[in-house]
């Protein structure tokens, strides 16, 4: 959009494989082409290096890509190493109670580094996402100013990918049972995603203003048939 060359270099066959249905991936890969984007799907980094003022990227496959810049996307491993040497309980983050207290008395935890558990999903989990971690952040201030509030907030994403847009509550992964429930195939509509018939994420595809419906469908626990979702949320 700013005029410049971008290639996109991933392993998955497709954007979004291992969250996005198959054929939403595969339409992503296309939309992107259109908009000007190089997709190299299938393809890993094997090695980066700067040379000048530019840099050379090299792919498992044994491509020679150059840059003048390169944008990674790797994730994110917890600083939990003064946690550990404090004797705080730690696994995948700071494990802390619902009112966001570590394994002591005086030490809350939040955001990207904390590991929670959402009673909505029934789990432990850890969200790297702004929402969660502005909201569990604010929370946590609160407790240690002497509130005890308890943290059952279940945190939203989202993200912009030219003229579409989502924003996604829950839990998702390309192994769940998924619904898909176009308006528009692929431009607007809901995904949702569900195990045991309990839905346990749901994906706003360009439906805006209905993250509390999600939220409360998911937090009910009610079990639904695939027919029974159609048309359930609306934008």
């Amino acid at each position: 959009m700013n005029g410049c060359k971008v290639i996109m270099v991933f392993p998955d066959s497709g954007i979004g494989a291992r969250i996005y249905p198959p054929r939403l991936s595969e339409f992503l890969n296309a939309y992107f082409i259109e908009k000007g984007t190089k997709v190299m799907a299938g393809e890993k980094i094997s090695a980066i290096e700067r040379i000048g003022e530019k840099f050379t990227v090299t792919t498992g496959g044994g491509k020679s890509l150059s840059a003048d810049a390169v944008v990674a996307g790797i994730g994110i491993e917890p600083e939990t190493g003064l946690a550990k040497s404090l004797g705080l309980k730690v696994d995948n983050g700071i494990v802390v109670d619902a009112t966001l207290r570590a394994a002591a008395p005086d030490i809350f935890a939040a955001g990207d580094v904390a590991n929670f558990d959402s009673e909505a999903l029934g789990m432990r989990r850890r969200v790297e996402h702004e929402d969660n971690a502005n909201t569990m952040g604010a929370m946590a201030g609160r407790n240690m100013a002497g509130a005890s509030e308890k943290y059952e907030y279940l945190p939203y994403f989202y993200s912009d990918l030219f003229d579409l847009g989502y924003e996604a509550v829950g839990e998702f992964g390309v192994g769940m049972d998924i619904v898909e429930d176009w308006k528009e195939p692929f431009r607007q509509g809901v995904v949702y995603y569900l195990k045991g018939g309990r839905v346990r994420g749901v994906l706003l595809w360009n439906t805006w203003g209905r993250i509390e419906t999600a939220r409360a469908l998911i937090a009910s626990k009610e079990t639904f048939s695939t027919g029974a979702l159609t048309g359930r949320i609306h934008d």
